[in-house]
């Protein structure tokens, strides 16, 4: 399985940018995925998830209400949507596959991508 996050770019705060994660998978189902970032000197924290199925999905506070994520099973990709951008956005955005699914929220990720970078300038 190999998964590919593409759509990063520089944009100014207020602005938007959708990243999209494409899942190469030669068998098996959709898994729940989830959306990382690492900013400048920062650690990697996740940002939010959704479940294989796309009806249930959850973020981290600082980007409730400002960022959406969906899927598209029948083209195999996930989308993150992100409005209302901050300079505190910028990063590395990495997405990734439930590492044991059957449970929600996923308990753990495996199959990381390339990572896509967004910057924010303010």
């Amino acid at each position: 399985v190999q998964l590919q996050a593409s759509g990063g770019g520089l944009v100014q705060a207020g602005g938007s940018l959708r990243l999209s994660c494409e899942v190469f998978r030669d068998v098996g189902s959709p898994k729940a995925v989830g959306w990382f970032r690492q900013g400048p000197g920062k650690d990697r924290e996740f940002v939010t998830a959704i479940n294989w199925k796309g009806d249930r999905s959850y973020y981290i506070d600082s980007v409730k209400g400002r960022f959406t994520i969906s899927r598209d099973n029948r083209k195999n990709t996930v989308y993150l949507q992100m409005d209302n951008l901050q300079p505190e956005d910028t990063g590395i955005y990495y997405c990734t596959e439930d590492a044991k699914p059957g449970g929600w929220p996923p308990r753990g990720f495996s199959n990381w991508g390339q990572g896509t970078l967004v910057t924010v300038s303010s």
